[in-house]
Order: structure tokens, then sequence, then C-alpha cells
């Protein structure tokens, strides 16, 4: 059985978790999102003994999930106080030696849904949530849209009209 480790990086709360290959999650734990240094303090005491194999992190945004940028797992021009620029992938890249996944908390959920839940055997899937804020994922053609093309429905200024 291949222990995996993930994490939904909230703006509220990150739920971590430990899991195995069939979707079975075996730990769980929720801490408040508050400031990096003790966020992460508690998700890394979480992970710590447990022999993770491999992590997959969702996070709140905007974030940047391009490898190879210099920015790669970086939380960038998020409003939430404290998280702008900051190197989560880096950070526990310091405290674990596994492969590692990074990717925006909707597209993780999408993905999820199209493996185990309500989009499973799909090719293509909206994911839509109303949280901390409101944000959507997107799997089309069994792909999660990134990049230039990635439609940023969370992000969008609304301006009241007339």
């Amino acid at each position: 059985m291949t222990v995996l480790g993930a994490i939904e990086a909230g703006g509220t709360k990150f739920v971590c978790g430990i899991g195995n290959e069939r979707g079975e999650v075996l730990e769980r734990a929720s801490f408040p999102t508050t400031t990096p240094v003790e966020t992460m303090e508690n998700v890394i005491a979480f992970f710590e003994g447990k022999g993770i194999e491999a992590l997959g992190v969702g996070s709140f945004g905007p974030i940047d999930p391009i490898e190879g940028s210099d920015t790669y797992g970086y939380i960038t021009t998020t409003p939430k106080p404290h998280w702008g620029n900051y190197n989560l992938i880096g950070k526990l890249k310091e405290h674990f030696d596994v492969p590692m996944g990074f990717d925006t908390d909707v597209n993780g959920a999408a993905l999820g849904e199209s493996i185990w839940g309500a989009a499973k055997g799909l090719d293509n899937c909206l994911y839509i949530t109303i949280g901390t804020g409101i944000g959507a994922g997107a799997l089309v053609g069994g792909k999660l849209i990134h990049g230039l093309s990635h439609p940023e429905m969370g992000h969008i200024l609304v301006r009241r009209h007339p």
C-alpha cells in the first residue's frame, strides 16, 4: 500500500490527510489558516513520521501551478493577509523529500471528483464552490485547465452596474 499525503490549503482552514491509492482516508486533521509560520508548523507536525511517499497540495490562490517557473509552488497575489508571495511547496520540501503535486484547491477537487466522485469516468467536469471565496476548477478532455486559458472564475472583479 502506498502512503499518500494530501493538503487542502483553504483560506479559512487547512485540511490534511493521509490515504492510499484506493482513495481510502486513513487519517485526517484540520487547522485554522492563520499566519504561514503557525499554520505550516501544524501541517508539518501532522505529516512528520507518517511515512508519506508523495504529497498533493490544492491551495487557495491565486497560485503558480506551472512547474519550471520561478514562482512554481507559490501562493502569489492573494488578498489573504501574510500569505502573499509565499513559497508553500518550498516550505514543504524543506521537510519532506517526496514527489509533490500542486494546483488550485478547486482543480484538486475537480480531479478528485473525476477519479472517485460524482464525475467518475467522465472526461469533462466543472467544479464550483462557494466558501471563503468563490472558485471553480475545470477538467476538459481529461486534463485540468491551466495557463492563459484557465478560467479564473473565482478571481474576477465584479463591478456593480449603475
